[in-house]
């Protein structure tokens, strides 16, 4: 198969899926190594396509679903309350869509997560640890942003109120 032709049934793969792929999968389908995947990615990416990379692998945008609400929260703690404060904002049935930071020499840095349920969370920080990786968090002592999304306001609402009595938020220091 020429790399335009499996370009092209990659994309309808990523039509039809609606949940995100692993690049491993999608290399395993296509019969190429999973570093051709992220190529011909990049390449679809080039042509337009609004392709995600998420820590679950890779959906169309227009994919993501029904009309949600979200919200910028800033958020400053260290490693040992990541696993807390994802799970305060998945049980509400809302969705982690991202984490920010602000770099001094690269500026906004930003990691697609798309974590949606518990188990979700329990994957992210299980390969974080087994890749041995560093959260983006710690090149910014502790301070990021996460975008999040939820059905209605109330249950952002609710997130907020939550984060806040853990002290998860980053507050004002007046």
């Amino acid at each position: 198969m020429k790399a335009k032709e499996r370009r092209n049934k990659l994309i309808n793969q990523l039509l039809t899926e609606s949940e995100p792929i692993t690049g491993s999968n999608l290399a395993e389908i296509f019969g190429v190594t999973r570093q051709v995947i992220v190529q011909d990615i990049a390449l679809l990416r080039a042509e337009g396509y609004d392709i995600l990379a998420t820590s679950q692998g890779y959906i169309l945008k227009d994919k993501m679903g029904v009309h949600t609400y979200s919200r910028t929260i800033a958020c400053k703690h260290g490693k040992e309350n990541v696993k807390e404060e994802l799970k305060i904002i998945v049980k509400h049935g809302a969705k982690i869509k991202d984490v920010k930071v602000e770099h001094p020499l690269y500026g906004e840095i930003t990691g697609m997560l798309m974590l949606q349920t518990s188990e979700d969370v329990e994957n992210f920080l299980n390969s974080t640890n087994q890749l041995e990786a560093s959260l983006l968090s710690s090149l910014t002592d502790g301070v990021h942003l996460h975008t999040i999304e939820a059905m209605n306001e109330e249950v952002l609402d609710e997130i907020v109120k939550e984060l806040k009595e853990k002290d998860f938020l980053l507050e004002d220091e007046v």
